[in-house]
């Protein structure tokens, strides 16, 4: 049965999408928290910057004098900073009466700075001297000698505060990406670690599946430990039944054997054409009874078996069938590797392989050849002989239970539909070509695996 084929998600696996999904989380949490933090330290540091330039604002306004006698305005206070007095350091303050009255700190030189009406105090963002980014703090102040209000002004760069800014931003996104990689890869071990008792079921499987042991080791934690027993008690009811279905196979084999052959008895006492009719007829049903008793007999553990090695199982098929091939005058070859072993009960992989071989033997002329070759995925064996050979029609009707070619030959015809049965049970495949040699080819594969499916 093939497959059907499912997008790569959906045949992922169970620690492929926890991992996905653990990415995921951490791809749209980190980025939102990073955001929220970065978003938090530029409000927290930008108003702690401007509490400093509020600062500076009070001092300023507290150094500003008026003299009546000269009625002008004076700044007596010194803001305790030498970079008010360097010019264009990006540290300013400005007085303006909004005419032609402005007092300015000497690192202004002759520039000035932008006045706006401010009766409350305002934080804005500027632009100074030679284009430098300015934060700037105003708000208008009424002294009792004057009639106008004055429009006091200091001004910092923001250099200092977008360095510090810029400085956390690299310093949350390289944090944010460490934590990501560590809570990454710590969930990616508890993940190997959480599964760990899916994979020693998995093992488990394998092992019942290769025939190396029958049941599922129940020492897991408690949900798998519960499927496990569940799944032994399934195998164990399959054995019993295995078990019985042959007993009943056996007992059938001698039940009907001894009525079979007194009737053939009691047939060679009938005149013709009724003695030909009615042995035509035995024959038929030995047939059909040999043909289920050998399907019953196979069906027992399909999959669950031990490999069995070619060379020792078939060594006794090989020396019988050699000796009656020599009788015939055929030569018989083999060619298996040493060490080649399939899934397949001993007594199956003998009935398979000597089916095809006395078939062979059968119909060849001279000469009749078993190869054998190991694949990944599975075992080819393949028998071949230099007969007449099959039409595609003959091929198909040998693939048929009962099916005779040529009556004058001995044999049932039951041996090629033997073999299709046990290797379609084992999830295999049967071919029937045209050889080399001339005559007939059946090409077997046998999965690796074979309950894995094919």
């Amino acid at each position: 049965m093939t497959r059907a084929r499912l997008p790569p998600l959906a045949r992922a696996s169970i620690a492929t999408r926890l991992l996905m999904a653990a990415l995921l989380v951490i791809l749209v949490s980190l980025p939102l928290a990073g955001a929220g933090l970065a978003h938090h330290f530029r409000v927290s540091s930008t108003e702690a910057f401007d509490e400093r330039l509020e600062a500076l604002l009070k001092v300023v306004i507290a150094g500003i004098r008026h003299d009546d006698a000269m009625q002008r305005l004076t700044h007596e206070r010194s803001l305790g900073d030498p970079r008010f007095e360097q010019v264009f350091s990006g540290w300013y303050w400005q007085i303006s009466d909004g005419a032609d009255t402005v007092l300015t700190s000497r690192s202004l030189w002759d520039q000035r700075l932008p006045v706006m009406s401010a009766t409350h105090l305002e934080v804005r963002d500027v632009e100074g001297p030679r284009g430098m980014p300015l934060r700037l703090i105003e708000r208008d102040i009424h002294l009792a000698t004057l009639d106008a209000p004055l429009h006091v002004s200091v001004a910092v760069s923001r250099a200092a505060l977008d360095d510090e800014l810029d400085r956390f931003t690299r310093l949350l996104i390289l944090s944010l990406l460490g934590l990501g990689a560590a809570l990454l890869i710590t969930l990616g071990l508890q993940i190997h670690w959480g599964l760990a008792p899916l994979r020693r079921l998995q093992a488990h499987l394998r092992a019942v599946e290769n025939g190396e042991a029958e049941r599922l080791d129940t020492h897991l934690p408690a949900e798998l430990s519960r499927l496990a027993e569940a799944m032994n008690g399934v195998l164990e009811r399959d054995r019993r039944l295995m078990e019985r279905a042959r007993h009943a196979a056996g007992n059938l084999a001698h039940a009907l054997k001894t009525p079979l052959s007194v009737l053939t008895t009691l047939v060679d006492g009938f005149h013709e054409p009724q003695r030909r009719r009615m042995k035509a007829e035995l024959k038929r049903l030995d047939d059909a009874v040999r043909h289920h008793l050998a399907r019953a007999s196979a069906a027992g553990d399909a999959g669950l078996n031990r490999p069995s090695h070619c060379h020792e199982v078939l060594a006794p098929v090989l020396e019988g069938l050699g000796r009656l091939a020599e009788r015939r005058g055929i030569g018989l070859t083999h060619s298996l590797p040493a060490g080649m072993a399939v899934r397949l009960d001993p007594q199956d992989l003998q009935e398979l392989v000597g089916n095809l071989l006395e078939n062979a033997l059968r119909w060849a002329a001279t000469t009749v050849s078993l190869v054998g070759w190991a694949e990944p995925s599975g075992h080819w064996l393949l028998v071949e002989d230099d007969g007449p050979g099959m039409s595609e029609e003959q091929r198909q009707m040998a693939m048929s239970r009962g099916a005779r070619l040529d009556e004058q030959l001995s044999g049932s015809g039951l041996g090629l539909a033997i073999v299709a049965d046990l290797v379609a049970l084992h999830g295999g495949r049967l071919t029937l070509g045209r050889s080399p040699l001339g005559g007939l080819a059946a090409r077997v594969w046998l999965p690796a695996r074979p309950l894995a499916g094919s």
